[in-house]
């Protein structure tokens, strides 16, 4: 799968809101051994963002769109650089199959910016998502399940899988990324939540006062 030939496809799903059809049983659709994996957007303390829309294609070209995410937490452990253990719940950012190709919008406050991430995938991730990482507390087996992504300063995006079972979650370094902004934007132009007019809250203001742009290294 190529940028070129699967962003069509991610466009005309956000333009109009659906979603393809997927096969119904667990053997037609070859779904992880745990069900549903999670993916969870985060940012570093103080430098606020959101993700307001975000689009997959997995591994079986089954396509699916995000209208309702879950928040964008600020990580307090995050001050100047990445914190390893960053531990994140989904709600509603579930798929069945790993992903082939993601595109996410999202509001960064700091910035006062809208990005459009674009990710390609690299094959070996279905393999990686099927170690085992441990066992929990009651002898059940723990996976790298959910996916999680750091949103920095000036458009940069990290990704993790989270280790489950505790310890360092793992760095995914993907096949592809770009991130666009403004008349760049392709699938995110005119998709915000933000007025970025109003300038920065206090808290913001605070967390930055003596700091110098970008606030760390991401």
């Amino acid at each position: 799968m190529t940028l070129k030939t699967l962003l069509p496809l991610l466009l005309l799903m956000l333009l109009t809101g659906c979603h393809s059809g997927e096969p119904q049983t667990p053997e037609e659709t070859g779904e992880m051994p745990y069900g549903r994996w999670g993916f969870a957007f985060f940012t570093p303390y103080g430098l606020s963002a959101v993700v307001t829309r975000a689009m997959i294609i997995d591994t079986e070209k089954v396509v699916s769109t995000y209208r309702t995410l879950d928040s964008t937490p600020g990580d307090p452990d995050t001050v100047q650089t990445w914190n390893k253990r960053v531990w994140i719940q989904t709600q509603f950012n579930k798929a069945r199959h790993p992903p082939a190709m993601m595109l996410f919008c999202w509001d960064s406050r700091i910035d006062r910016k809208t990005y459009e991430t674009q990710i390609i995938f690299p094959p070996s991730l279905r393999k990686t998502m099927l170690t085992p990482t441990g066992k929990d507390k009651w002898g059940n087996t723990e996976w790298y399940k959910t996916m999680l992504f750091g949103l920095a300063p000036e458009g940069k995006v990290r990704i993790w899988l989270k280790n489950s079972a505790g310890g360092d979650n793992v760095p995914l370094e993907p096949k592809k990324i770009t991130t666009l902004s403004g008349d760049k934007l392709v699938a995110c132009k005119g998709i915000t939540r933000s007025d970025f007019s109003r300038g920065y809250s206090n808290y913001i203001k605070e967390f930055i006062k003596g700091k110098t742009y970008p606030y760390g290294d991401w």
